[in-house]
């Protein structure tokens, strides 16, 4: 019962993370705007992973040893705020180019492969080292040292459960027929809107990296 009380408090406080704006909403947006229903719930698969695999390093004990090398975390976010501000340079590069023929194509394109939608979104959520951190905090704070094989199973299923859900619902309606016309037509604002979020999170990454007195 007491790790059933856990699991839930864990769900409760992940559900209010999960619809933040951020950067894997921002990703599933551009995605399903772009390139369809099926690209969109391929990128929403790809950050379900990646919340995922934070999960597990992080009730393994990986994500705390790797924390606690500054040379190793600095190195993570250097590499972060690089991948997302190349995609955010895509984006906001979509909406200066807008009007020249270019719509349906999707700056920051890990591959053109058909999996590419589901690289993609893994690559966003695991470049993300705010996301590491969050889950250290979520998962330390609320899931006991002590907590059995199954209870840890079961936190690592919620998580990637309810992101699958999330991110797929988002998909889903984005891509309905009758919102189509509409997100087309507006297009250039979403990539613009999501290109300053992709930008704003690797600004801040970099920031604290480079200039850590001026982010304290």
């Amino acid at each position: 019962m007491q790790e059933t009380s856990v699991l839930l408090s864990l769900a409760a406080v992940f559900a209010i993370a999960l619809v933040s704006p951020g950067p894997d909403v921002a990703l599933v947006v551009r995605t399903a705007v772009h390139q369809g229903r099926r690209a969109g719930l391929l990128s929403a698969l790809g950050l379900a992973c990646g919340i995922l695999i934070h999960g597990i390093l992080v009730l393994t004990g990986v994500a705390l040893l790797v924390s606690r090398s500054p040379i190793l975390f600095d190195l993570l976010q250097l590499l972060g705020a690089s991948y997302l501000g190349w995609l955010g340079v895509g984006a906001v590069g979509s909406w200066f180019r807008r009007g020249q023929g270019d719509r349906g194509t999707l700056g920051g394109e890990l591959s053109s492969s058909r999996l590419g939608p589901w690289l993609r979104g893994l690559a966003t959520n695991l470049s993300n080292p705010k996301a590491l951190v969050f889950f250290l905090a979520l998962l330390t704070g609320l899931i006991p040292a002590d907590m059995s094989a199954a209870g840890k199973f079961g936190a690592a299923a919620i998580l990637f459960g309810m992101g699958l859900g999330w991110f797929s619902l988002l998909g889903l309606v984005l891509t309905r027929a009758s919102n189509q016309q509409r997100l087309l037509r507006a297009a250039p604002a979403i990539d613009l809107a999501c290109g300053l979020v992709f930008l704003l999170v690797a600004l801040g990454l970099a920031g604290r990296l480079l200039a850590p007195g001026l982010w304290q």
